[in-house]
């Protein structure tokens, strides 16, 4: 059979493309390639900060929230929604939130409804904070909506808010990827779960001891499932809060960036970071397994 000389030429120019591209591209790639370096330094992107007061927040069952966005044009960014601890506010985690939104993400920082609200509570209002920050961008009434992808969403939180992270990773498969911070919950089983998840525990955490917390939870995923339980040595439970050392919260933002990276964004660069790269021995336990 004759192949004729346009078809020829239409397929060595797509064979040109395709070797043009770099082996490691996939996915959503921001920022220039990783090191522990720096994901341990502040993000390459430039940041807003848009308020939705607990008033406006009222109709999506939420308390309000900060939303920190890249400020670029030509580029879109995944979501990611951040849910306090018991007791805790939207100021107990500034510093982190900033420092995983100025690596490439519009980072969601939540208040609950009430403090002492429960993990399954809690989980209702991520979701619901999730969607009223994705209806906003998608009604292009706030300053984020242009450097938002609503497609690509993920989720975060610290202590009990680490345990609603998990609660909703089970009730929304939709999502891309889930960051457990010492988490707490009195449900031990997540093995409905099919969002690739992160759990950071915490050595010396009293509060939510690894045993009966970070531990069972990670033994309740599925096998399948792409899934990492990474312990910080001689760390408490507040580890990932505005009272940890400057070490403490570099590396509860590098472990984050990391792992949304690969899996909200999608970018292999990341894969061996995620695997190890970005332990510089500060953990006392690194397991990563299903991928």
């Amino acid at each position: 059979m004759k192949l004729s000389r346009h078809l020829l030429c239409a397929w060595a120019l797509a064979a040109s493309a395709l070797l043009a591209i770099p082996a490691h591209a996939a996915g959503y790639e921001r920022g220039p390639d990783p090191t522990a370096a720096l994901l341990n330094a502040t993000g390459p992107y430039e940041l807003g900060a848009y308020k939705i007061s607990a008033a406006d927040a009222k109709s999506h069952n939420y308390g309000g929230a900060t939303v920190h966005y890249p400020k670029a044009s030509g580029q879109t960014f995944g979501v990611v929604a951040m849910m306090p601890g018991f007791l805790a506010f939207q100021a107990v985690y500034d510093t982190l939130v900033k420092k995983v939104a100025s690596h490439g993400f519009v980072v969601v920082n939540l208040d609950s409804v009430r403090s002492t609200d429960q993990p399954d509570a809690r989980a209702t209002q991520l979701a619901g904070g999730l969607q009223h920050v994705i209806d906003l961008a998608r009604a292009g009434q706030v300053p984020y909506a242009a450097v938002t992808d609503v497609s690509r969403r993920a989720v975060m939180g610290n202590s009990m808010g680490g345990g609603a992270v998990l609660s909703a990773a089970v009730a929304d498969g939709t999502l891309k990827a889930a960051v457990a911070l010492q988490p707490w919950h009195t449900t031990k089983s997540f093995a409905g779960n099919t969002v690739p998840t992160l759990i950071v525990a915490c050595e010396k955490d009293f509060i939510a001891p690894n045993k009966t917390h970070s531990d069972a939870f990670y033994a309740s995923l599925n096998p399948s499932l792409p899934r990492a339980e990474i312990e910080v040595a001689g760390a408490s439970h507040l580890c990932s809060t505005f009272l940890a050392s400057k070490a403490q919260l570099t590396t509860a933002g590098k472990v984050s960036v990391a792992w949304l990276k690969r899996f909200l964004d999608q970018d292999m660069r990341y894969d061996a970071m995620v695997k190890g790269g970005i332990d510089e021995g500060e953990f006392s336990r690194f397991v990563v397994e299903g991928f």
